[in-house]
């Protein structure tokens, strides 16, 4: 891949966006970006509430209940890990906008081919490519939002935006309900995937005047357009408030590339930031085995061990509503607090509240209401913690090297949750043994809180600063010929 320098540029667009106030252009950044949370939330919970639909005679598709949630599941998380590390090499080639619009078509296309299914494996395909395009949007959409939103709202907009996924858990487990028990066997669960592409093309609408990062624009050659798309957001936010932007006094010199090679975005994550890398894996898999400890299975606990009759949707609406409002009320101290104290804080409390539950549990004290309780106190905390660890990966690696390295850390993380972690707690959970539900309370607790630790010792400081002061540029003219300084190890 040519890292050929095009051309030298002084800018001062990253200081120009991050001075601007809070206006209804950064409110379209939101919509038009950050709800694609919600399409994930409702397509995970959606066809786990629906197996049982899908598996009935009449269905229009000769499935089993256990071909849905366990083949289907690893089909789609197979695709969202593949899927986000294929958009996340290109979207840091060929820029965010051309991908956040690609990536979405996908999801929308094979959405709604899956609801045309006939055949297992037609299901199936199409699963693996709802996960591709549901995996390439978290490498597109969380690098453009933390380059386009100004530094001191950055944690609580990434924060809250990552937790809007629940918002759609919330919705797909209450949408499901009247789905599958008031409308024929063969078209409830067809209209269940034909909302997500309803709501995928209201967002692909606004989507449309979403910008390219002017960040990347000027990396890659094309500072006068970075500068005149500047410009225009400038002269939009000034009509709206009616007051002139101070000049900021911060600028930054770039050697322009057309392209940056992966090799040499490999050795920054691991050779120039190893302390960063280790903490973006602790992060990651740490809020991953916690979720599967809790929400893998939890249907099953309800029946095993509290004889729940009644619609497992409706507790799960709960849980999901607990997960909304972690990010909702917490993700302004992520900006005022700041990074390390409440990360560190988050994961380690939601690990303490896990074995508290974990001992409850296992001393009979709890029934299904104050489980379903302890699960949303968990995950109150344990949300805003799993939102953070998207925030930490983005904002502390170079640009250059931003959409690769969401891509990366979500695939591992999105492994460990989706293949190990369901393989080890079914096995747990499955036994009916109350020692092996607790093992795997235990489990989950047990590495949030080391991921918590992690972040206490190799966290950074990363609140209300600039991109480029948290991690350099490697095109920055002071990171030396080779976009990597000596000595930098963090």
């Amino acid at each position: 891949m040519s890292q050929v320098q095009t051309g030298t540029v002084r800018t001062k667009v990253p200081a120009r966006l991050d001075r601007l106030p809070w206006s209804r252009w950064h409110w379209m950044i939101i919509i038009g970006l950050g709800t694609v949370w919600i399409l994930d939330g409702l397509e995970v919970t959606i066809v786990g509430n629906i197996s049982a639909q899908l598996a009935k005679p009449g269905s229009g598709i000769h499935i089993t209940q256990s071909q849905v949630t366990g083949l289907g599941a690893a089909m789609y998380v197979a695709g969202a890990c593949v899927g986000a590390l294929f958009f996340g090499w290109l979207t840091d080639r060929f820029g965010r906008k051309k991908l956040f619009m690609i990536t979405l078509g996908v999801y929308l296309t094979a959405t709604a081919l899956t609801a045309l299914s006939f055949a297992p494996w037609w299901f199936f395909l199409f699963r693996f490519l709802t996960g591709f395009g549901i995996g390439g949007e978290y490498a597109a959409i969380n690098s453009a939002i933390d380059e386009l939103i100004p530094s001191r709202h950055r944690g609580l907009i990434d924060i809250v935006i990552n937790g809007t996924y629940w918002a759609g858990a919330a919705a797909g487990a209450l949408i499901t309900v009247p789905a599958t028990s008031d409308l024929p066997v063969d078209l409830g669960w067809r209209l269940c995937f034909a909302l997500g592409v309803v709501l995928g093309l209201v967002i692909l609408l606004v989507r449309r005047n979403v910008p390219e990062s002017p960040r990347w624009l000027f990396i890659h050659g094309r500072g006068e357009e970075a500068e005149n798309l500047v410009d225009g957001i400038e002269q939009r936010v000034e009509a709206e408030t009616g007051n002139g932007l101070p000049e900021p006094s911060r600028s930054i010199t770039i050697r322009q590339r057309k392209t940056i090679g992966f090799v040499t975005i490999a050795k920054t994550m691991f050779a120039r930031y190893p302390r960063r890398t280790i903490l973006g894996f602790s992060l990651f898999i740490g809020q991953a085995f916690l979720y599967n400890a809790i929400t893998f299975g939890y249907a099953q606990i309800l029946t095993t061990f509290f004889g729940v009759k009644t619609d497992p949707g409706y507790y799960f609406a709960v849980i999901a509503v607990g997960n909304l409002f972690g990010p909702l009320l917490l993700g302004r101290l992520f900006d005022t607090v700041g990074r390390k104290p409440m990360i560190a804080g988050t994961y380690i409390l939601s690990g303490l509240l896990l074995f508290g539950t974990a001992y409850l549990f296992h001393a009979g004290s709890l029934n299904a209401t104050t489980m379903t309780a302890c699960w949303v106190a968990v995950l109150f905390f344990a949300s805003a913690g799993a939102s953070s660890a998207y925030l930490t990966v983005s904002e502390v690696f170079p640009m250059e090297t931003r959409a690769l390295a969401i891509a990366f850390f979500y695939a591992v993380g999105t492994a460990a949750g989706g293949i190990s972690g369901p393989l080890l707690f079914s096995a747990l959970v499955g036994t009916g043994r109350v020692s092996d539900t607790v093992l795997a309370f235990s489990i989950g607790a047990s590495l949030m809180i080391l991921a918590g630790l992690v972040e206490l010792f190799l966290g950074v400081k990363a609140e209300r600063q600039s991109l480029e002061d948290i991690a350099q540029p490697l095109t920055a003219e002071d990171a030396g010929p080779a976009g990597a300084r000596a000595g930098v190890a963090r």
